[in-house]
């Protein structure tokens, strides 16, 4: 399990972001404040407060060379 930091500034970032995540075999979820959903949910990543960097967590270590090299884009520090 790892944990990173993204920011999706636009609509299109959250759409690229989705069809990227798609293809990761493993769970990820994306955490804002107290709330926590699927990386793979569009309609539950549009429920996050965008504004902020967000959390997001890969639950194997398995896909971690994988989701870094896909979502390099939206990973802050």
């Amino acid at each position: 399990m790892k944990n990173y930091k993204i920011r999706l500034k636009t609509i299109d970032d959250v759409r690229n972001f989705v069809n990227a995540i798609a293809s990761v075999e493993c769970d990820v979820d994306l955490a804002s404040g107290r709330y926590v959903v699927d990386a793979k949910s569009i309609m539950g990543i549009f429920s996050l407060d965008l504004a902020n960097e967000i959390d997001m967590t890969v639950h194997c270590d398995c896909c971690i060379d994988k989701v870094e090299e896909k979502l390099k884009a939206y990973i802050v520090g």
